[in-house]
């Protein structure tokens, strides 16, 4: 339990950097993403856990998926009504955001011995189905059909642009993610096994 404790208060320390810049649309953007990505994710954990028969990690990572899904849905709300009053401005955030990439939270966590344990920790995610590349396509789709983007007008030229834009993303993200597994199939490209001091250095 060391390790988890050294590494929640290395993150606390270190903070993370949402790319909000003091802007409210971009916190409110980003929220609305990182809170259905954390849904997703601890969803999946609780279904790996049922499978593996531990009930507990289940029914916590159930409880805390339900109070992401919770914040998801205000800040969601939000941005809704922030297109009603002022949808140029908000598309011009969310698709210069977009054009970036949404990172976690955990994206400067350490441990203070592996200094890539992120990077190792999302491979390992993607890898077991926890969080994946298609899985961040799928939000993207999901909060243009919330926001309703293929349906707004009376906006600018320029919004119209990146409203366009935001709209093809999707298919453009799962189809990128899409060649990148088969790619990996067809080289027959194994995961290296990382090891992380939260299991007691033992490989997964």
């Amino acid at each position: 339990m060391r390790s988890i404790e050294v590494t929640i208060q290395h993150l606390i320390t270190s903070g993370f950097n949402p790319g909000a810049q003091k802007d409210p649309y971009r916190g409110f953007v980003y929220t609305s993403f990182q809170e259905r990505a954390t849904k997703i994710s601890h969803g999946n954990v609780g279904k790996l856990a049922r499978e593996k028969g531990d009930k507990n990690l289940a029914r916590i990572s159930a409880i805390i998926a339900g109070d992401e899904g919770r914040h998801e849905k205000a800040y969601q709300t939000f941005v809704t009504e922030i297109l009603k009053r002022d949808p140029d401005g908000l598309i011009k955030v969310f698709g210069d955001m977009m054009r970036g990439q949404i990172v976690m939270p955990a994206e400067l966590m350490t441990d203070g011995k592996d200094t890539q344990l992120y990077n190792n920790f999302s491979a390992v995610a993607q890898r077991l189905g926890v969080y994946t590349a298609i899985d961040y396509a799928n939000i993207i789709e999901h909060l243009i059909k919330t926001w309703d983007m293929e349906n707004i007008t009376g906006i600018s030229s320029e919004s119209e642009k990146e409203r366009e834009y935001l709209c093809r993303l999707p298919t453009r993200y799962r189809k990128l993610a899409e060649r990148s597994m088969n790619k990996k199939k067809k080289d027959d490209e194994a995961d290296v096994p990382q090891s992380f001091s939260w299991i007691y250095d033992r490989k997964a």
